[in-house]
């Protein structure tokens, strides 16, 4: 009776008010969350009982059991999960001694057993009743971030602040979700923020979800709600795989490996100068009976990375976006893409590249904040990868730009162009321009001279076959066999084995 009535103490929290003031925020409670993550009745929960061992400051009367964590594993679509998840009704969900070792107690267990790591992160930083003991919890987390990284997926679900210390950890996690009205992540709240800089900022503005998703890039995903973002979580789960050892789950597809995609003729303007959206492109190439998760959707628009199945199996899209920036490479872009590319090649999940891109953004700005060193980054990433890579030019693919998005000179498997395809070191007319500029000023009509050898150029060394001609495109394709060209690629490639040097690890421009 007394470890039914400890138990059943542990599991209730701190009682209805607490959980009133946590609804009264818009904010469900840590059994509720835990409720819609995990499949029915699947969570073993451990360390119920565990309580804090701080005295002063008043901690030595109160100490509830869970010490404000919960901690355990569930499944996900009967794939087993580890979760921690903070209970903001006890001690505002700050992280002491206690709550630390629950949290590495999980972590451990995660990695060694070799299932994804899932934090439901809803606290108010370190305990600071508990003094440099708190501080040194979160370096323990940290450490074991690191250790999990490119091991299990780790991924963060922000369901209410996080400020301090405590927002590094998501920081070094594979995806960041957020919810719109309650979720905030700051290194110095507001106060701080006034005090040094004379700046006065709420919350939302300083690190809510809208600034995260679409501003610094620190969140993946952005919610209305917390059952439509738990509900993802899940849907993303479903994607990945168990860790590093494994490949992404397959699903069996309705639709045929060899349907043909004759819409990407009416979606794709042949005028290279004319837009469209990409993301239509994905959806006619995908399989039609699965939904694609773009990640990253509100930060840097001009370059999409999404997750799709092509015949049932996983692959990672990167893709330009014409309808942003013309698809052009900026700095925000590059990150979001070698990110992505970063990814996938750490589980094992095929990259498709999709390429329309007229190069890299010009300006002082970007070259003064270093579009030399981040768009290294990308490039660095795809040198690095070793999963299937297939690349595909769509229209245009100009200067570094084409090299830098998986080219077949950087170590894509394969590379294919469609008809129509443009791939050079600029478009034709700035080539025409720089060229002959002599010949065109000393021609007695300059503009008709210019035309004339613009069309050369463009017929000399753009024409659609100039790239398979030098056995830089493998195949010039048929854009309505898109998806069946994709699918046969992967299945060959689905037995690629490639060794990295043997080197304690490169030196890639962070």
């Amino acid at each position: 009776m007394e470890l039914a009535r400890r138990k059943e103490e542990a599991r209730e929290g701190p009682g209805p008010a607490g959980t009133e003031r946590q609804h009264a925020k818009g904010k469900l409670t840590v059994r509720e969350r835990l409720a819609l993550l995990l499949d029915d009745g699947s969570f073993t929960e451990i360390e119920p009982l565990r309580r804090h061992r701080a005295t002063g400051f008043g901690l030595e009367t109160k100490r509830p059991y869970t010490d404000g964590v919960v901690i355990g594993w569930g499944t996900v679509f009967g794939r087993t999960v580890f979760v921690y998840a903070h209970d903001f009704r006890i001690f505002g969900g700050a992280l002491g001694e206690a709550h630390a070792e629950k949290i590495h107690k999980v972590m451990d267990l995660a990695l060694t057993a070799g299932a994804p790591l899932v934090s439901l992160n809803d606290g108010a930083g370190a305990r600071i009743q508990e003094g440099v003991t708190a501080l040194a919890g979160f370096g323990g987390i940290f450490q074991r971030n690191v250790q999990s990284s490119g091991m299990i997926p780790q991924i963060s679900v922000m369901l209410g602040p996080s400020a301090g210390g405590s927002a590094y950890s998501p920081a070094l996690t594979d995806f960041v979700f957020m919810v719109r009205e309650t979720s905030q992540m700051f290194v110095t709240g507001p106060d701080v923020v006034q005090a040094v800089t004379g700046e006065q900022v709420s919350h939302a503005r300083l690190g809510g979800g809208e600034v995260h998703a679409a501003a610094s890039g620190v969140a993946h995903f952005l919610y209305e709600d917390e059952p439509s973002c738990l509900e993802d979580v899940r849907y993303l789960l479903s994607l990945l795989p168990s860790n590093n050892r494994e490949l992404p789950p397959h699903r069996l597809s309705a639709d045929r490996a060899d349907r043909r995609t004759s819409a990407l003729l009416d979606i794709v303007p042949a005028d290279p100068q004319r837009s469209y959206d990409m993301r239509d492109v994905i959806a006619e190439i995908a399989d039609d009976d699965t939904d694609s998760f773009e990640v990253h959707a509100a930060w840097a628009p001009n370059v999409l990375c999404v997750l799709a199945r092509l015949d049932g199996h996983v692959v990672g899209v990167v893709a330009n976006q014409p309808q942003h920036m013309a698809g052009a490479l900026d700095i925000h872009a590059s990150e979001k893409a070698a990110r992505f590319v970063q990814m996938c090649d750490a589980f094992s999940i095929p990259l498709v590249t999709l390429v329309d891109v007229p190069g890299f953004l010009p300006g002082i700005d970007q070259e003064h904040d270093g579009i030399i060193r981040h768009g290294a980054k990308l490039l660095y990433a795809y040198c690095n990868a070793t999963v299937p890579r297939i690349s595909l030019v769509l229209r245009k693919a100009y200067g570094g730009a084409y090299i830098v998005m998986d080219s077949r000179s950087v170590g894509a498997d394969l590379a294919f162009a469609w008809p129509g395809n443009e791939i050079a070191v600029m478009g034709a007319e700035s080539a025409a321009n720089v060229i002959f500029r002599r010949e065109i000023a000393e021609s007695d009509d300059p503009e008709a001279t210019r035309a004339r050898l613009i069309k050369e150029y463009r017929q000399e060394l753009m024409h659609p076959y100039y790239g398979a001609e030098r056995g830089l495109v493998d195949d010039v394709i048929d854009p309505a066999e898109t998806r069946s060209v994709l699918i046969r690629s992967l299945a060959v490639l689905r037995s690629k084995r490639t060794d990295l040097p043997s080197r304690k690890h490169g030196n890639p421009p962070l």
